[in-house]
Parts: structure tokens; C-alpha cells; sequence
């Protein structure tokens, strides 16, 4: 049997990060070098129908070891890439055995791995946490979940005494910058419903995400000699923070948590000519959301209409919350809640303050809610993976595959 540890540490050697700028798919050629590999290893372990297509989607299945007629074909998804807030080129990962207080992650560099500054570490006394050296992220956004539905298929085929219908996996490039699911032949990969694994803390089951759009607020200025300037000059920079400084400043990022929604500014650009600003909007409600884009377009009015402003907004929708495609299907969250109580785990139903590939998914007719890989502080040099989630996060999978079992065969 191989832990799914065994694996991860593995994974976390292929430097995956996905790249914005890029217009291939996957954006990135390591991410097409890490699926390659994956498919030697799944067709080593004994999957079939082994596939990885131009795009950098694997797909594999695992047949049914009993008749499977009335057993609903379901899935496991995770994605390839890494995010490319931080490096994840030469991955030093360390098993720490945690009895408390802070760890030393890198001496030279002063990075300190600390309970005062991550209160959740003090959970995890008495247990094997992976860690970086302080240099890269670690990359268990996703390959903790890579590495889970991998162990879980290799422990199924070696225990075929264990009965179940027909399963399918697949990992998807490029979700850390929104194009997971852009090509996902969801016809091809022929499921009821599946699961991504892809979520933090043991025992997170998430099938509520937010409703997402990107903005980008152009905004044309007029440069005349600062000392001759009056009633002349339109300073597109000034015209910019105005611009700012009239969204409501308790919807940021940083006042706003659970279910509440928000304008994130994630760039500026700007000389007296011309200024760019890009945001980010985010709300659970759809309402709230579209609100959210209306107060947007209508200050851009305002400006144009009192400052003579030379603005444009450009607003695009990027996903939308899965839980009106999956709460009709509520079977499939009961499923998961079960089987994480079957493993010792108690379930944490909370909202995603973010997306997933599964939201996509959703609404392109795969009910697809979003359980925990265990991994904690992702996208940064503090990231970390508990031992015992990670286990916690492959026996989870296995037991939504005995439930389905159970719950739909028919002798």
C-alpha cells in the first residue's frame, strides 16, 4: 500500500505554475510535463482508458468490479498547475514532526513558520506536518490532491474484494488563473456528478462559491506643463484614486469575511496621460453581485458626467456560485458528509471565499462541490500539509466510492 504522502513528495518536484500572460493551453510546458508522467504512473497502477489530449487534460478510469447497471459513474477532479503568486521551481519539501511553538523554515532568510502568526498550527501538535523551505510555495494547491485520488485508485485496485462502480478521474490545467474547466469534455468524461479535491483544513466541504467578475477601468487624462495647468490639465492618476476612493471602503478584501462579497484592486497603472486600474468583484449573492457591477458602471457615469472624465469600464463574469446546480442534487453533499464521519473526520460545511474548477463544472452540467486535500496557507512560502489530513483527505474519497456503492446497487 502507498501512503499518498509517498506521491505528493513526488509531485511537488514538477515546477507547474500556471502564467497568466500566457495564451496556450496549458499555459505553461511544465504542467504538460508533470501530466505526462502522471499518465505513465496511472497506467503503472492499472487504470484504463489512460487519455492526456493536446490541452494538458489527464482523464483515466477505474472499471466497475461488479455490475455497475444502476451504480451512478462519478468522479474525482484536481488540478496540475501551482499558482503563480510564488515559486514553485525547485520545491524543498521537510517533514517536521510538530510538538509546538515555531518551526525554522529558512535560517538565512529569517522565515518562521509560527502559531502567533497561523493560530490553526496549534491543531496540529503530535503531528507530521510537510513543510517548505521558505524559499517557494509547496504546492498542495493541488498536488495534495493529485495525490489523494491517485492512492485511493491504486489502494482500490489492489483491494478488488472491495465492491464498486465505475469511477473516473481527471486533472485540469491552468485553474489558478480561471481556465480549469475551459475545455473540460464533460460528455467525455461521462459522470453523474464528481467531487474536486481541492479545498484546505480536514473536513471542509464546500459547495458554495463566489459569483466572480474581473474590471478593468481605463481611464485618459490630459498632460499639460504643470506651471500653465489650471483648467487645463486632467490628471488621469487623480481621476484613478477618485475612482477608488468611491467604492464602499468596507467591501475590500481585507474588512470582509464568511459570506460577505468585495472589490479587490489587484493592479494600478498610471502616469497623467492615462491610468488602469484592475479589480477583482466577488459576492455569494447574485443580486449583491450584480449590484456590485452596476455601482462600478455608475460611478464611471458620474465621473464622466461632473469631471468631464475620458472613462471606460470593461466588466467580465468569470463564474458563477455552484450551489443553485448542486443543491437540487443534495444526495451528492450527503454522500460526502457521511463518508467523512465514516473516517473520524467531522465535516466543515462553509462557503468558498474563492472558486473552482467545480463551479465551472457545475454549470456546464457536472454537479461538482469541492472537499478538503488538507493543505493550509496555499500560494505562499508559510504553506503547509498536515500527514494525517492528506490520509484523511484519500479515505474520504474511498469511502463516497463505497457509499455510492451501497446506496445505489441493486442485486
Amino acid at each position: 500500500m502507498t501512503p499518498p504522502i509517498n506521491f505528493f513528495l513526488n509531485y511537488v518536484t514538477f515546477d507547474t505554475q500556471s502564467n497568466e500572460s500566457s495564451d496556450t493551453m496549458p499555459s505553461t510546458k511544465g504542467q504538460m510535463v508533470f501530466a505526462g508522467e502522471i499518465v505513465k504512473q496511472l497506467q503503472e497502477i492499472g487504470m484504463q482508458d489512460v487519455t492526456l489530449d493536446s490541452n494538458g487534460y489527464v482523464m483515466a478510469t477505474l472499471p466497475a468490479n461488479i455490475d455497475s447497471e444502476n451504480i451512478p459513474t462519478i468522479g474525482f477532479i484536481a488540478h496540475l498547475d501551482t499558482s503563480p503568486d510564488m515559486s514553485g521551481r525547485d520545491v524543498k519539501p521537510r517533514i517536521v514532526d510538530y510538538e509546538g511553538g515555531y518551526i525554522v523554515l529558512n535560517e538565512e532568510l529569517q522565515v518562521v513558520l509560527s502559531p502567533e502568526m497561523f493560530p490553526e498550527m496549534n491543531d496540529y501538535i503530535g503531528q507530521q506536518l510537510i513543510v517548505t523551505d521558505g524559499t517557494t510555495l509547496l504546492g498542495a494547491d493541488n498536488k495534495a490532491g493529485i495525490a489523494a485520488i491517485v492512492a485511493a485508485m491504486k489502494y482500490l485496485i489492489e483491494h478488488d474484494e472491495l465492491k464498486h462502480g465505475i469511477v473516473r478521474i481527471a486533472f485540469t490545467p491552468d485553474e489558478e488563473i480561471g481556465r480549469g474547466a475551459n475545455k473540460f469534455d464533460v460528455e467525455k468524461f461521462g459522470c453523474k456528478w464528481a467531487y474536486t479535491i481541492d479545498g484546505g483544513t480536514k473536513g471542509e466541504l464546500e459547495y458554495e462559491n463566489f459569483n466572480a467578475a474581473s474590471a478593468r477601468i481605463i481611464i485618459k487624462g490630459r498632460n499639460i506643463h504643470p506651471g500653465y495647468a489650471k483648467d487645463k490639465m486632467q490628471n488621469a492618476i487623480q481621476s484613478a484614486i477618485y475612482f477608488h476612493n468611491s467604492l464602499p471602503e468596507n467591501e475590500r478584501p481585507e474588512k470582509t469575511e464568511k459570506y460577505e462579497g468585495f472589490y479587490h484592486l489587484v493592479s494600478f497603472e498610471g502616469k497623467v496621460e492615462e491610468a488602469t486600474l484592475s479589480y477583482i468583484i466577488r459576492d455569494h449573492d447574485r443580486k449583491l453581485f450584480e449590484d456590485k457591477k452596476l455601482l462600478m458602471i455608475k460611478i464611471a457615469q458620474e465621473m464622466k458626467e461632473k469631471m468631464n472624465a475620458n472613462i471606460t469600464v470593461d466588466i467580465k463574469d468569470q463564474y458563477y456560485n455552484m450551489r443553485e446546480k448542486v443543491e437540487p442534487h443534495k444526495e451528492i453533499i450527503d454522500i460526502a458528509f457521511e463518508a467523512m464521519e465514516k473516517c473520524g473526520v467531522k465535516p466543515i460545511l462553509k462557503p468558498i471565499r474563492g472558486g473552482t474548477d467545480g463551479a465551472r463544472l457545475s454549470f456546464m452540467g457536472l454537479p461538482c462541490p469541492n472537499i478538503f486535500t488538507g493543505g493550509m496557507n496555499f500560494h505562499g512560502r508559510h504553506e503547509y500539509l498536515p500527514v494525517n489530513s492528506l490520509e484523511k483527505s484519500k479515505e474520504t474519497i474511498l469511502n463516497i466510492i463505497e457509499l455510492t456503492y451501497s446506496k445505489y446497487y441493486q442485486e
